[in-house]
């Protein structure tokens, strides 16, 4: 049995918060450190793609602004939930030789 809608009862970040675990300290702290920047990150997300003209992989954005893959991943995420980026159907080799989504705006 999956945990999944033990863990995000409702929608992830239809509410603008960072999604946590329910009833973990330790997951409410951490998403609530991630909350004043989130707005901003994923503006940096957005902007990046957009000007983009091949569209980005989660991995050319890591490069990009240095961030870490969690981080990056999960702003792009709640890009795609919001439908303001989607997958080209395309994909790129990243810096590790393997094959990613290429990320584009709506």
């Amino acid at each position: 049995m999956s945990d999944q809608g033990v863990l995000f009862p409702i929608h992830p970040y239809r509410d603008g918060r960072v999604p946590r675990v329910a009833g973990s300290e330790t997951s409410a702290i951490a998403a609530e450190s991630q909350e004043p920047t989130l707005a901003s990150k994923q503006g940096r997300v957005l902007a990046l793609i957009r000007q983009a003209d091949r569209g980005l992989t989660d991995d050319d954005l890591e490069v990009i602004t240095g961030w870490r893959h969690q981080t990056v991943s999960a702003r792009r995420r709640e890009l795609v939930l919001k439908e303001l980026v989607k997958d080209t159907g395309r994909r790129r080799y990243t810096t590790s030789g393997r094959p990613a989504t290429v990320w584009e705006s709506v």
